[in-house]
C-alpha cells in the first residue's frame, strides 16, 4: 500500500465496503458521540468520515488529535445505516472504522477556523492566507481559476495560436500606471522594469513574422489597489494578430471569452457574442455614465437639456447659459413614489452633490399628475415633453444632474446602478457583455491646456495621418474596451505600425522625435523594417474569475494577494534590504521625515 494513501477522501463509496484502506488529510471537524468519536477527514477533493470507538487499537491516540492536524489513517470501510446517510456528498454512503493513526503534522491554536462560514478580519485572513486557502469556498476560487486558465489555453490553440513568453525584465513603458524599477548591478545608476504589459513585446513578435500570439502573462503595476485590482501584479490572456482589422479581433476573441462564461457562470445566461453591441466611447459615457457599462440594467440616461433651457428652474436654466453644459436624465421605471425620490436624493448627498432634482408622475384620481419641486418649477408643457421623449407613465420618475459631463458622469453612473438594483430592474442571473469603441486618443488639461494621451498610445488613429493634422480632441482610436457587468474584461487596439503617423500622434501630446526614440526605440526601428498592420487586446484573467465566482473582491481569487496597502503580510513584504544589499547595488535609501 502507498505510504500515505490508497484513496483520496472522495474517492470511497459502497463498491468499496469491505476493503481495507489508507487515507491522509486534515482533521475538518470532531464529533464525540458517547466515547464514539466521527472525524471529518478533509483532502484537496473532499470529505470522508472516519469512526474509531474503544475497540480500535489507536482510540486514546485518537482523542488527542485536534482540528487541521494532519493525519494518515488505515481502516475498514464499513456501510452507513440508511438513516445515517449523507446524500450531500460523493462519500455520504460509507465510513471508515479506523484501527492505524499517523499524525503526519500536529496543529498549534488556530487564528482562523476553516470549518464553517465565520468571518474574519481580510489583515488576518492575509497573514494565514495558507490556512485561509483550506476553507472550501478558496478551495473553490482556486480551483475554478486552474480551470479557467487551462480553458482558455486549449481555446487559443485551437484557434491556430500560438503560446509565447516574454520577458520579465525589460524597459519602462508608458502604460497608464508606475512601473515597479529594478536597480541593476552590473550597469550601476541603471534601472529595469517589471513589464506593466507585454505590449512591445507582442507588437515585435507580429514585426518577426509569427502571425498569431497568445500569452498567460503575468503584468505588474505599482497602482493604488482597489476592490476590482490588484495593486502590485495580475495575470492577463494577452493576444496579438497580423493582418487583423477591428472587428477581426472582436470576432476572434469574443467566442472564447463568451466559452469561458457558458462553461463555468454556473447556468447564468451568457448574451450571444454575434449580438453583443458596439457602443461608442462618448454614448457609453453618456447613456450609462462609465466606459464599462452595466447592460443588465437596462435604464438608459438622456441629454434633456433643452426642456430646461430658459425655464423656470433657475438652477438647470443659469448653469446651461455656461459652455460645455447639460443636464441628463435618469428614468426610474417604478420609482414613482416620494420615499424613494428622497432616498436617492440622500444618495447623492453622500456622493458629494446638493442632491439630485427629480419628477414623479402619479395618478390624482382625474388622471396621471407630475409631483415633485422640479414639475412646479418648469410647468406642466415642459413636463409633458419630458416624459414624452423619456417614455414613462403613471408610477414612474426620473432623476436630473447637470453641469459639464465629466463632473457629474461618475456620479451619475452609480445612482443608475442603484436605481436599476433598487427597483429590481438589474438581471443578475445574466453576464451582460458589450464591446466599448471609438475612444478619444488625446485629452485636454483643463487647467494648463496640454494636450496629451488619453488612452493607450500605441493605437492607430482612425483616418491616419490626415486625422492628426485635425483637432486632437476629436481624433479617435482603433481602441476598444470589452465590459461585462459593469467591469472591464478585455481592452485592445489596432496597432499604429507606421513610424511617420505614430512620431507625430506623439509629436501632438508633447513628445519630440528624440524622446519616443529614446523610450521606444525597439519598436519604432523595428517599424521601419516592413511591419504588418496588427492588432490585438488583453483580458483580465483575476476579473474574468471574480466574476464567475460571485465575488465583490478581486483578493477572493488570487493565491496570494497584497492587503490594500500592497503589503503581503505573510511574506512580510516590502522589507527593507540589507545594508550590503544596498552597496552592491549602488544605492542609498533617503530615511522618510
Amino acid at each position: 500500500m502507498h505510504s500515505y494513501r490508497s484513496h483520496t477522501c472522495a474517492d470511497l463509496n459502497k463498491t468499496n465496503v469491505g476493503s481495507d484502506v489508507r487515507l491522509s488529510g486534515w482533521v475538518h471537524r470532531i464529533r464525540d458521540h458517547g466515547g464514539v468519536l466521527f472525524v471529518d477527514l478533509r483532502d484537496h477533493y473532499g470529505i470522508t468520515q472516519v469512526l474509531c470507538d474503544p475497540d480500535s487499537p489507536v482510540f486514546s491516540e485518537m482523542e488527542k488529535v485536534r482540528s487541521e492536524w494532519c493525519i494518515r489513517i488505515d481502516g475498514n470501510v464499513k456501510a452507513r445505516d440508511e438513516s445515517l446517510v449523507n446524500t450531500k456528498i460523493p462519500t455520504g454512503e460509507i465510513e471508515v472504522f479506523v484501527r492505524d493513526l499517523e499524525v503526519l503534522g500536529a496543529s498549534e491554536e488556530l487564528p482562523l477556523i476553516v470549518f464553517g462560514d465565520q468571518e474574519y478580519p481580510e489583515e488576518t485572513r492575509l497573514k494565514y492566507r495558507y490556512l485561509d486557502l483550506r476553507r472550501e469556498v478558496m478551495q473553490q476560487n482556486m480551483t475554478l481559476r486552474s480551470d479557467v486558465v487551462a480553458f482558455i489555453r486549449k481555446r487559443m490553440w485551437d484557434l491556430n495560436f500560438r503560446e509565447y513568453q516574454t520577458p520579465i525584465i525589460t524597459a519602462s513603458s508608458p502604460e497608464g500606471a508606475r512601473d515597479f524599477l529594478v536597480p541593476s548591478r552590473l550597469h550601476p545608476g541603471k534601472f529595469y522594469a517589471l513589464p506593466q504589459a507585454p505590449q512591445q513585446f507582442k507588437q515585435l513578435i507580429m514585426v518577426s513574422g509569427f502571425d498569431k500570439y497568445f500569452q498567460i502573462a503575468p503584468c505588474f503595476r505599482d497602482e493604488d489597489p482597489r476592490a476590482d485590482r490588484s495593486p502590485t501584479d495580475f495575470y492577463q490572456l494577452d493576444v496579438e494578430m497580423s493582418f487583423v482589422t477591428q472587428q477581426d479581433v472582436f470576432d476572434t476573441i469574443s467566442p472564447v471569452i463568451a466559452g469561458v462564461f457558458e462553461e463555468f457562470g454556473s447556468s447564468r445566461k451568457v448574451d450571444d457574442p454575434a449580438e453583443w453591441p458596439q457602443i461608442s466611447y462618448e454614448d457609453s459615457a453618456k447613456w450609462y455614465g462609465t466606459d464599462k457599462p452595466d447592460l443588465r440594467n437596462p435604464i438608459k440616461m438622456q441629454d434633456v437639456s433643452e426642456h430646461f433651457r430658459g425655464s423656470g428652474f433657475a438652477i438647470f436654466a443659469n448653469l446651461l447659459e455656461q459652455e460645455g453644459t447639460e443636464i441628463r436624465a435618469i428614468p426610474a421605471p417604478a420609482g414613482g413614489s416620494r420615499k424613494f425620490c428622497d432616498r436617492m436624493n440622500a444618495f447623492a448627498q453622500k456622493e458629494g452633490l446638493p442632491g439630485m432634482g427629480y419628477i414623479f408622475w402619479r395618478d390624482n384620481g382625474d388622471g396621471m399628475e407630475a409631483a415633485g419641486p422640479l414639475a412646479k418649477n418648469i410647468g406642466p408643457e415642459r413636463t409633458e415633453a419630458l416624459r414624452a421623449q423619456l417614455d414613462l407613465g403613471t408610477g414612474d420618475a426620473a432623476f436630473f444632474l447637470g453641469g459639464k459631463p465629466k463632473n457629474f458622469e461618475k456620479v451619475a453612473g452609480k445612482a443608475r446602478d442603484v436605481i436599476g438594483d433598487e427597483l429590481n430592474l438589474t438581471d443578475h442571473d445574466r453576464f451582460a457583455f458589450a464591446w466599448v469603441v471609438d475612444f478619444p486618443i488625446y485629452e485636454k488639461d483643463e487647467e494648463t491646456g496640454r494636450i496629451d494621451f488619453e488612452h493607450n498610445p500605441f493605437s492607430m488613429p482612425q483616418g491616419g495621418m490626415e486625422a492628426l493634422e485635425s483637432d486632437p480632441l476629436q481624433v479617435r482610436g482603433f481602441q476598444y474596451d470589452l465590459a461585462c457587468n459593469g467591469y472591464e474584461l478585455v481592452s485592445g487596439a489596432i496597432r499604429n505600425h507606421r513610424p511617420e503617423i505614430m512620431l507625430k500622434a506623439f509629436e501632438i501630446a508633447g513628445y519630440d522625435e528624440n524622446e519616443v526614440k529614446n523610450r521606444f526605440g525597439g519598436m519604432v526601428n523595428a517599424f521601419h523594417y516592413g511591419a504588418p498592420p496588427h492588432g490585438g487586446c488583453a483580458a483580465g484573467i483575476d476579473r474574468i474569475v471574480m466574476l464567475l465566482a460571485d465575488q465583490q473582491n478581486i483578493r477572493e481569487v488570487i493565491m496570494f494577494p497584497m492587503n490594500q496597502k500592497a503589503e503581503d503580510l505573510m511574506m512580510e513584504a516590502p522589507s527593507e534590504p540589507l545594508p550590503d544589499q544596498l552597496m552592491e547595488l549602488n544605492l542609498r535609501v533617503i530615511p522618510q521625515e
